[in-house]
């Protein structure tokens, strides 16, 4: 059974950690509408740091950072597990991101998390995910 979230308004620190944690008891999550995640902060310091990722290291020799909103969500989540790990890797493989919703969860009953809607910010200012990665040059 596949958990599926719709991260439509969810902070994408508070929403990488559940994620991380839920893979690490063997759940399988699938993560829908990436692009509407949500960063908090000003805009100018969110595409800054960004652009800084983006930008470090070498071509040849990376580090590489991902240009297009799904990846960017999972390399998030990959950041808050123990990925060098045989117990990480596999929670790794048991999370799928997706731009939009795809065909085969369109009727499916999709799960909300209340620790991590935009309303518990007292700061209103934020970025979505889907602008931070057209600034990058993604084309998704």
């Amino acid at each position: 059974m596949v958990t599926i979230i719709d991260a439509d308004g969810l902070l994408l620190g508070r929403m990488a950690s559940y994620v991380a944690k839920s893979l690490l008891t063997g759940d399988e999550i699938a993560i829908v509408n990436a692009e509407k995640t949500i960063i908090s902060g000003t805009r100018s310091r969110i595409l800054a740091d960004y652009d800084q990722k983006r930008k470090r290291g070498s071509r040849e020799g990376g580090p590489f950072f991902p240009r297009r909103p799904d990846h960017i969500l999972k390399r998030t989540i990959r950041g808050m597990l123990p990925y060098k790990t045989e117990r990480g890797q596999a929670a790794f493989k048991r999370v799928r991101v997706y731009v939009g919703v795809p065909g085969e969860f369109e009727g499916e009953e999709r799960l909300s998390l209340e620790g991590a809607h935009m309303n518990r910010l007292s700061n209103p200012s934020y970025v979505t995910l889907g602008a931070v990665s057209t600034f990058l040059g993604a084309k998704f």
